[in-house]
């Protein structure tokens, strides 16, 4: 918990001319056209252009008679002797993110020190779930953010750290911190709690293992319900390496974040006939919840025959009162034996026009664009393999380059590693404009995904390549298939019963 109190916003105050912050005096025509207008990306402008609009300052007077701060200094309250400290506030926008307050707060009269960082924007539509697994010691400088709504977990040491203070950190001080804390009340857990003692110096031992690298690989995730917090990507991650999950937020959850409650909702299923029975391409309206804030809202649904392959279920919700959007992809029908790889030779336009059906437990990867998206980071699509490509492109293209202006990327960035995703999109751009052949793969465990063939069935299409497989013992897992048993599931009961029985 931060040792002083004070609020960002105090910060908002050293810029007096905003007319969004301050009640305007009456003032002359002259007055009146040298007022300036602060709006929120000004406020929160990358570390290069706080510095860039620093230098002229620097060598003269503000040609705007402002005083430009890279960081804002505010007298604060410490909470530990009671004396005045300073609490510095630095209004950014992170790389790969989004907007955030860094805060830090030093006393001199006791020497107390901390620091936070809180997310800057509203709390978002959907919760956000990203997992990484560790395979080298570069991948303890992972850049992470962690809100005060965000719960981290280390799987393989069954560690979870709850909701709590916000932190800009990456992997390795983020473990670290753990460590730091658990040892510093070791000798006190010995004393109260001698059961529970080496169990933590169990927990602490795996911990300075991995620290030292000799436990990879082993994964954690950062869960946020309200979506702020974030784990760098990387362009050599592989399938499995980088996840990133969005879902719909719980009630709970919901009232956790003080968002309006949804009980007023109507949420009965007024399309529906009768009988229950769902008519193909007849487009249903269904009374909803809006995930991003509560109020009532209208989910669309319509059911689709694709040719040659099966039914499909596709969904659209709109929310009027924020603004929230989401469109998905349902397929149905039984769980097939085998996973399929589908694999589609993209040489002109014409393949870029097919239909391609996405489904939500799909990976997706492209070798000659080096592109691989995980199962369930763009959840189902049924779109083009242009309108797929230019999705992925603008996703991670908002992430990667998130700046102030077109084309800008954030200033953190080394280099090499902006020149690497420029060279990047600029491939995958020549992609989705048909300038470059490429192949694209699609493996799905459920066999759900499908590839709109040009040719009529049953003659093969040259492009496209169908191969069936075993689903993995991971994928079995992941899928909830590894111990789900269907056929004789009453036996082991009536064996119990038949042994309680016997020892009667």
């Amino acid at each position: 918990m931060p040792l002083h109190r004070v609020r960002p916003c105090i910060a908002f105050q050293t810029h007096p001319t905003s007319r969004h912050l301050l009640q305007p005096r009456n003032m002359s025509s002259d007055e009146q056209t040298t007022i300036t207008t602060h709006t929120t990306t000004e406020f929160f402008e990358s570390i290069g252009d706080k510095v860039q609009n620093l230098a002229p300052a620097a060598d003269g007077a503000s040609t705007d008679g402002e005083d430009h701060k890279l960081v804002e200094e505010i007298e604060s309250l410490c909470m530990n002797c009671g004396e005045n400290g300073v609490t510095r506030l630095l209004l950014t926008a992170i790389p790969y993110f989004r907007e955030v307050v860094i805060m830090s707060f030093a006393c001199e009269h006791c020497n107390t020190q901390n620091n936070e960082i809180q997310a800057a924007g509203t709390i978002q539509p959907r919760g956000t779930h990203y997992e990484l697994r560790l395979t080298s010691l570069p991948d303890f400088s992972r850049q992470v953010v962690k809100s005060d709504t965000a719960t981290v977990k280390f799987i393989e040491l069954d560690l979870e750290i709850p909701a709590g203070r916000g932190q800009l950190t990456n992997v390795e001080g983020l473990l670290s911190t753990v460590m730091d804390d658990l040892e510093m009340g070791q000798e006190a857990r010995k004393e109260q709690m001698p059961e529970v003692h080496p169990k933590v110096t169990e927990i602490i031992a795996k911990g300075r293992a991995m620290l030292a690298g000799d436990s990879f690989p082993f994964r954690f995730y950062v869960d946020d319900p309200a979506g702020n917090s974030f784990i760098a990507p990387d362009l050599k991650d592989g399938v499995g390496k980088w996840e990133k999950r969005e879902y719909v937020r719980t009630l709970e959850q919901n009232t956790a974040l003080g968002l309006a409650d949804s009980a007023g909702a109507d949420l009965s299923n007024r399309g529906l006939t009768a009988d229950g029975e769902i008519i193909p391409n007849e487009v249903y309206n269904f009374p909803a919840s809006c995930p991003g804030c509560m109020h009532p809202c209208t989910t669309h649904m319509k059911m689709v025959d694709i040719p040659h392959f099966k039914q499909v279920v596709l969904m659209s919700t709109v929310c009027d009162d924020c603004g929230y959007r989401s469109n998905d992809v349902k397929t149905g029908g039984e769980i097939p034996e085998h996973g399929e790889k589908i694999t589609l030779t993209v040489e002109d336009s014409t393949d870029l026009a097919r239909d391609i059906l996405k489904s939500e437990t799909c990976g997706l990867e492209c070798p000659e664009l080096k592109l691989q998206v995980n199962p369930g980071t763009l959840g189902g699509r049924f779109t083009t393999v242009e309108g797929l490509l230019t999705q992925v492109r603008n996703d991670l293209h908002s992430q990667i380059f998130e700046g102030s202006g077109p084309g800008q990327g954030g200033d953190s960035l080394a280099v090499d590693e902006k020149g690497q995703w420029d060279d990047f999109f600029t491939g995958l751009d020549a992609a989705i404009r048909g300038d470059r052949p490429f192949t694209v793969i699609l493996t799905d465990p459920f066999a759900s995904s499908f590839v709109q063939p040009l040719v009529d069935p049953p003659a093969p299409d040259p492009k496209i390549k169908r191969e069936a497989y075993t689903r993995t013992e991971e994928e079995e897992e992941e899928l909830g298939l590894k111990d789900m048993k269907t056929e004789g599931y009453e036996e082991p009961e009536t064996a119990v019963h038949e042994d309680a029985e016997a020892v009667q």
